[in-house]
């Protein structure tokens, strides 16, 4: 890469473009890289590439720093968290309710009221936990409801 910009700030200093070799020699700045190990080590180099390599991997990438001369622009955390839309929430199938458990008719597992699937698979009904296990269905994880 020094060479690429020797060679440019060659043929810009023979145009006679001074501007132009401080803009090239500016872009072939890099930036400093840092990084904490996982066996509490600490990494600084120009590129991510190979960090914390022999010392279990990189537990947590510090903030680039940039060259003096360009510092960079911090990202605004209003603007990240607009960036990414939290996923809408199941509702439950309506239907449900005292004494009733949603089967998984795919799965023939059910799910008690108060559980996180009771009513929110793909494919299901409701009905008494007794109707459940004639169907041949069991309950989650084997815990059956409490009444």
């Amino acid at each position: 890469m020094k060479i690429k910009s020797m060679m440019l700030a060659c043929v810009f200093s023979v145009a006679g473009s001074a501007a132009f070799i401080n803009v090239a020699m500016a872009a072939d700045a890099a930036t400093t890289v840092s990084a904490t190990c996982n066996d509490g080590t600490a990494y600084s180099g120009a590129s991510k590439k190979g960090a914390c390599s022999g010392h279990k991997g990189v537990k947590q990438w510090a903030a680039a720093e940039a060259p003096a001369a360009a510092p960079a622009a911090p990202v605004a955390p209003v603007a990240a968290a607009k960036a990414v839309a939290p996923s809408a929430p199941v509702a439950a199938a309506a239907g449900g309710g005292a004494g009733k458990v949603w089967v998984n008719t795919k799965t023939k597992v059910y799910h008690c009221e108060g559980t996180a699937f009771y009513g929110k698979t793909k494919e299901g009904s409701y009905m008494t936990e007794a109707e459940a296990k004639a169907a041949g269905s069991h309950a989650d994880h084997g815990k059956a409801c409490v009444k």
